[in-house]
């Protein structure tokens, strides 16, 4: 069987991510991360339509009418099945709460819906600052826990270190990509980067795990040519669940509602770059921390 070069290649790789984390570090800069409502906080209107009308249909009046930044809810009515109660929420400050009403009042009119406002208010961010604060610290302790336990069972920090930097760089790109296609990071977001997470870790493990098992089994080679037949061992089962996974979210992208779409669009990108930094980059990073070793 072929064995494909990944291990000497490992600069040609490093400097394309190195590239694309300057161009995200740039974006987040210059545009910075178009935070949804979950974040910013924005207009909340209840309203009924006397209408059996989809959720699509009001979701493209309102875009059609020039509301931007929006969230739309259904509530079930369970007495009234021919009428439909939404709930919107729009990306706005306190000051323009009133201003948004009228809009969303003359988008119905202009669509000779007949309906009825419940209520127009402002509502604060789902995420406050506390709870970031506390999202933050969650991630940074199982960040640590992560290399805690992969260099409790490697016998050495830097495999652990090395997959959190792996991850550091999927969740960095994936980022960019959404800054690049204007998309706006939500909870939904936040959740596929979480996942993305879980993925690419478990991915990056099993190619150490047989990096560590042949460095036992074949002691007469170098590292280097270890780990790149190690790669080249676990190639087929790394494309093989790649694969399957990305034609699952690809498929929630392709046919699910605009909340699972941004799930699946955030996964798709994701699970192609994990797999990238599982095959071209976790493991030189650990080469490369061992060759400086060797020098000194």
């Amino acid at each position: 069987m072929k064995e494909f070069e990944f291990i000497n290649k490992r600069n040609i790789f490093f400097s394309i991510s190195a590239v694309g984390i300057i161009i995200t570090i740039f974006l987040m800069i210059v545009k910075g991360l178009n935070l949804g409502l979950d974040f910013t906080g924005g207009t909340l209107i209840q309203v009924v339509i006397n209408k059996n009308v989809p959720i699509e249909e009001v979701r493209k009046m309102l875009s059609d009418g020039g509301v931007k930044g929006f969230d739309i809810q259904n509530i079930i009515l369970s007495e009234e099945k021919d009428k439909k109660e939404y709930i919107i929420r729009i990306k706005t400050g306190e000051q323009k709460r009133d201003e948004m009403g009228k809009n969303i009042r003359n988008i119905f009119d202009t669509n000779q819906l007949s309906y009825e406002i419940m209520r127009i208010e402002y509502v604060g961010p789902t995420i406050g600052r506390h709870l970031t604060k506390q999202t933050m610290y969650a991630i940074i302790f199982s960040l640590i826990g992560i290399i805690i336990y992969v260099g409790f069972r490697f016998k050495s920090s830097i495999w652990g270190i090395a997959g959190v930097l792996a991850l550091f760089h999927d969740v960095i790109l994936t980022l960019g990509f959404l800054i690049v296609l204007g998309r706006e990071i939500t909870l939904t977001v936040v959740a596929a980067l979480l996942t993305l997470i879980g993925y690419s870790i478990n991915d990056t493990i099993v190619t150490f795990d047989r990096i560590r098992e042949n460095l036992y089994l074949i002691r007469k080679e170098s590292i280097d040519r270890i780990m790149n037949k190690s790669i080249n061992q676990t190639l087929s089962r790394t494309i093989l669940t790649s694969t399957t996974s990305f034609a699952t979210v690809l498929s929630l992208f392709i046919f699910g509602n605009e909340v699972i779409k941004d799930f699946g669009l955030t996964m798709v990108f994701g699970i192609a770059i994990g797999t990238y930094s599982s095959i071209f980059i976790a493991s030189g990073f650990v080469l490369e921390y061992k060759n400086r070793i060797d020098k000194k």
